[in-house]
């Protein structure tokens, strides 16, 4: 262990050890060096980053008591009672609010996110393996979503591909879904840790029906579920689904524009971030932009939409998302540094990028290669620092 290393532990170490965490003080050290592993420490910061925990650290039990007590009562209504109510009702119930009519709709969004879940993140084998902390309210006999589907046939739905190509799209460093068989149920009395995130995703799309489940957000809560489950301390592993929860949402107030179609060409939508992703490349590289944009044509819809839209989650190995996400969250306006950084990924593929047709780029930005985090990240603080010199130069004229 280094020198400068020891030196990180001690500082995030200490920042979290205060009585009230100062929020400026994280953010500045998640975002210019990412947040070490061990000791919870990722989970506690991005539970911060993400305003799940107060800056009064004394407040954080009764804080988390209560969160994690709605969404035990959010499993209670929507995963367990209802099987209570439509055994009450008849299947053939011509009434559109009918108790069967709400199941078999649930039933069409719940075989999209089973399928999603169950290849999730399929390069580890954290999301296979069995959690310590299975659902109590399902202990009593209850099937899991993941067996409701299985009784009701789903999984041999024919699933269309999501506008961003996620299910047939193969990328390089990541094994093909089409190679996977889907991941399989444990014994009874077992979960796996897809299945809590299946769960997650379900009751999102219930509790927000406005955009429901769209696919990609599993590539979304993924992270976010795999930091919170994975080497915390029993306590924190055993309220993993409800803290991963919370935070997901959270991050989903955000980004939420970006997954719903009719908004793809207002200015919240994610055309205007493409918009400003190919503004800022022409800025930071005219003539590779001038090749890509005007030249050959390769519009941004056939890789940054997916890179946006998901977060870059999908592009590289989950640890380097995650650190690329230390930096994303730590900034308030962190989608603004996700454009950076998409940028940086066009940067610095510039010789390759100039010298290729149409057809290698295209495979080479929807295939991105594989690059050390940490240089694409100074890249991106680099254009960004560039960028708002640019911007004062601009205002002072």
């Amino acid at each position: 262990m280094s020198a400068t290393y020891k030196q990180r532990l001690a500082e995030v170490d200490e920042l979290l050890a205060q009585p009230k965490v100062d929020f400026k003080k994280v953010r500045a050290f998640s975002f210019a060096h990412g947040v070490p592993e061990g000791a919870s420490r990722r989970a506690t910061v991005w539970k911060i980053l993400l305003d799940y925990l107060p800056p009064d650290v004394s407040e954080w039990p009764k804080c988390l008591e209560k969160s994690r007590k709605t969404y035990r009562e959010f499993v209670d209504e929507i995963i367990v009672n209802p099987h209570e109510q439509v055994n009450n009702d008849h299947p053939l119930n011509p009434n559109p609010d009918s108790q069967w009519n709400v199941y078999f709709k649930d039933n069409d969004v719940l075989g999209q996110i089973d399928k999603d879940v169950r290849r999730l993140y399929p390069d580890i084998s954290f999301f296979q393996q069995g959690t310590s902390y299975p659902c109590p309210l399902l202990a009593a006999g209850t099937d899991s979503l993941s067996e409701r589907v299985e009784k009701s046939c789903l999984e041999s739905a024919q699933v269309q591909t999501s506008r961003m190509g996620i299910t047939k799209n193969t990328i390089s460093h990541k094994v093909p879904a089409e190679e996977l068989e889907p991941y399989k149920l444990l014994p009874k009395g077992q979960e796996a840790h897809w299945q809590v995130v299946e769960r997650i995703l379900f009751i999102y799309a219930k509790l927000n029906p406005g955009i429901g489940y769209v696919q990609g957000m599993n590539e979304v809560i993924g992270p976010i579920y795999y930091v919170f489950a994975n080497n915390t301390p029993a306590e924190w592993q055993e309220h993993a689904e409800a803290d991963a929860f919370f935070c997901f949402t959270s991050i989903m107030s955000e980004i939420k524009d970006n997954f719903i179609k009719t908004l793809d060409d207002s200015a919240c939508g994610i055309g205007a971030m493409m918009v400003q992703l190919m503004e800022l490349l022409q800025q930071c590289d005219k003539p590779l932009h001038d090749l890509l944009v005007e030249k050959q044509q390769l519009s941004p819809q056939f890789y940054a939409f997916r890179w946006l839209t998901l977060l870059l989650s999908q592009e590289f190995q989950l640890p380097d998302v995650i650190r690329l996400w230390d930096s994303f969250l730590a900034e308030r306006t962190r989608f603004d540094f996700l454009i950076y950084t998409c940028c940086a990924m066009i940067v610095t593929q510039h010789d390759s990028l100039m010298k290729n047709d149409f057809a290698a780029n295209m495979k080479l930005l929807q295939n991105y290669p594989d690059i050390d985090v940490h240089v694409l990240l100074r890249k991106a603080m680099e254009i960004r620092e560039r960028h708002a010199l640019q911007h004062q130069d601009i205002l002072a004229r």
